[in-house]
């Protein structure tokens, strides 16, 4: 692709039509505070349980308004999409209420639990090895072309983006039945959809509110992608326990709107994560896989000491999803 042309990328109307297609489909997750966590921060906050949503995860708003969109006369060919899991469930789990064949290719090394879920959404998963190099767009493309079918990006399509987009508006919309609005937004970052569409869903309804994107250190493309001015890549692709946040390199759609929206961002480390995925279960009664974590582990290592002040400020992160092995869950709560 070359340079997208911003007159074509996702604005606030196009998240509302969106929330229109997801009505009655997606769950609209709560949004909850926890006075321990208040006291702890020294801040109103709030967290936002995309863990509660179908499949797990955030992935199934952008992954639905994406498939729903296909016309009727093109779905018998089916989708095709490429994730370490979570998009892979949500482009699954949309393609069977549709009706429609679902193929996704995923890392071989990908959990077990969004493997399997995926299999048992009725898709099939072709694995592929992403420390040998191999690539998963080529290998993606290459079925579309042999099928007619369609593919579902996992962040970089605007029906995506949109889609996550309607967790953003939730927030506003939610806080100002309690007479509050959003001060600070933290929202974890891989590909850029998720902080893409909540960006665009908060700022159009909230200007002044101040996002940051949080990302694992050493996987913090977006975060010097803001600092270039343009899209750095990573130099590895594996190597957190953050797996939902592998992403090689911010998307060429979802980049123009977090670097105008956002701006910013914060990283957590491996061991700033797992003792989130510990708090959030022993104080917050909460399961979140380790990518889903990154927001509220950088809330909790003190990652915005410096860049804003939080006490008395109204902060929200988001939970984005608690697809996590039970292995592994038990090996992070052990501590």
């Amino acid at each position: 692709m070359g340079i997208i042309d911003k007159n074509l990328l996702p604005t606030a109307a196009d998240i509302a039509a969106a929330a229109e297609r997801l009505s009655g489909i997606a769950v609209r997750t709560p949004l909850v505070n926890f006075p321990v966590l208040d006291e702890r921060l020294g801040a109103r906050v709030f967290l936002k349980v995309e863990t509660l949503q179908r499949t797990g995860s955030f992935k199934f708003r952008g992954a639905y308004n994406k498939v729903s969109s296909i016309p009727p006369e093109r779905r018998a060919a089916g989708v095709v999409a490429y994730s370490s899991g979570n998009h892979a469930q949500g482009v699954a789990a949309a393609a069977k209420l549709l009706g429609m064949p679902a193929t996704i290719v995923m890392p071989a090394d990908a959990p077990k639990a969004k493997r399997n879920r995926t299999l048992a959404l009725g898709a099939q998963v072709v694995p592929y090895d992403r420390d040998a190099g191999e690539d998963r767009a080529a290998i993606a493309m290459k079925i579309v072309k042999e099928r007619g079918a369609t593919l579902v990006p996992p962040y970089d399509d605007p029906l995506i983006i949109a889609g996550q987009g309607t967790i953003g508006t939730e927030i506003v919309e939610d806080l100002a039945k309690l007479g509050l609005k959003p001060d600070i937004v933290v929202v974890g970052a891989s590909g850029g959809g998720l902080a893409a569409g909540i960006s665009l869903g908060v700022k159009s309804r909230v200007p002044d509110a101040i996002m940051f994107t949080a990302e694992p250190e050493d996987f913090d493309d977006t975060l010097r992608s803001f600092k270039s001015g343009h899209r750095e890549a990573n130099a590895k692709v594996s190597g957190s326990i953050c797996d939902a946040l592998m992403s090689n390199t911010p998307g060429e759609w979802t980049f123009p709107i977090t670097q105008a929206l956002i701006g910013q961002g914060i990283t957590a480390s491996d061991a700033d994560v797992a003792r989130a995925v510990r708090y959030a279960f022993e104080e917050l009664k909460l399961v979140v896989e380790p990518g889903g974590a990154i927001g509220l582990a950088a809330l909790l290592a003190g990652k915005l000491d410096g860049q804003c002040d939080m006490r008395g400020k109204v902060v929200v992160a988001i939970l984005s999803g608690g697809n996590v092995d039970v292995e592994m869950f038990a090996k992070l709560i052990a501590g």
